[in-house]
């Protein structure tokens, strides 16, 4: 796999993908406005990419983005990768080995969340993970080590940076955005989750569900970078009262929460 990174960097070096700051991943229903904000000054289908999966789901981009952002040079992917796409989780998270290697510093990862917390938080709302509970069934650092990548038994005592989450609150509170703190579920999908499990995930202290984020952020403890996540919570979760689930209000209330997560991650990137 080192040697397969190494041609991505190489490929994304020579169109100008050069030493970004920080890395951005953007989640489902999010993107369009972010990415306005960015002084874009590369972008390249992931098809172009060498070794880089192809992102199947409809309603995700599929572009690896370059440019300027609050006078910080930023690398964004338009579009993730699911393990239920088809993808194993050390192709789920290649994209963030590649980042790594380009030279950021920083990951920033987004993503959209079933809220588990229906009797005091809200749809629409933002959540801030301080911590995870991983549910799928494989682990992107599975099988033999590579130690130019990383240490073999990465500590998870703290995945999500305590300074960013510090400087992400105190950029919510400022802007008068609702920013709960919570933690993320992550399980494989693609379908979404019974009333029994979503009261087993109630049970065992998750706050969010989700079919994300989690990959991404064991790959970069992995590599010792320094990241943090957003959920937008696009849909009610409880089990008492559960309806069915619509994909276009989901993506439409992501899209609606864009504007608040968009002014914290710039205004994050702006004080790293």
């Amino acid at each position: 796999m080192y040697d397969q990174i190494q041609e991505s960097v190489h490929y994304l070096r020579a169109h100008g993908f050069d030493s970004p700051h920080t890395g951005i991943i953007l989640g489902t229903g999010l993107g369009n406005s972010f990415v306005e904000e960015i002084d874009i000054e590369q972008a390249l289908p992931y098809a172009e990419i060498p070794h880089f999966p192809v992102a199947t789901v409809e309603f995700h981009k599929g572009k690896l983005i370059y440019g300027k952002l609050r006078g910080k040079k930023v690398v964004a992917m338009h579009g993730r990768f699911h393990y239920y796409e088809g993808y194993d989780l050390k192709q789920v998270t290649f994209p963030v080995r590649v980042m790594k290697q380009l030279g950021i510093e920083h990951l920033i990862i987004s993503n959209a969340a079933g809220n588990l917390r229906t009797d005091q938080w809200a749809k629409g709302e933002l959540m801030l993970l301080d911590d995870h509970i991983d549910l799928l069934p494989d682990n992107p650092l599975r099988g033999r080590n590579d130690p130019r990548l990383g240490m073999q038994y990465p500590d998870m005592s703290a995945p999500y940076s305590n300074a960013h989450n510090k400087l992400l609150k105190e950029l919510a509170k400022k802007e008068g955005i609702v920013l709960r703190t919570g933690v993320y579920a992550a399980v494989s999908g693609p379908n979404l989750e019974t009333r029994a499990e979503y009261r087993y995930l109630q049970r065992i202290g998750a706050d969010a569900v989700g079919m994300s984020t989690v990959p991404e952020v064991i790959v970069a403890n992995h590599m010792s970078l320094e990241c943090s996540a957003i959920s937008v919570l696009t849909d009610d979760c409880d089990p008492d009262n559960l309806k069915p689930a619509n994909i276009e209000e989901i993506i439409r209330i992501a899209g609606e929460a864009e504007k608040d997560l968009t002014r914290l991650i710039s205004g994050l990137i702006g004080r790293l």
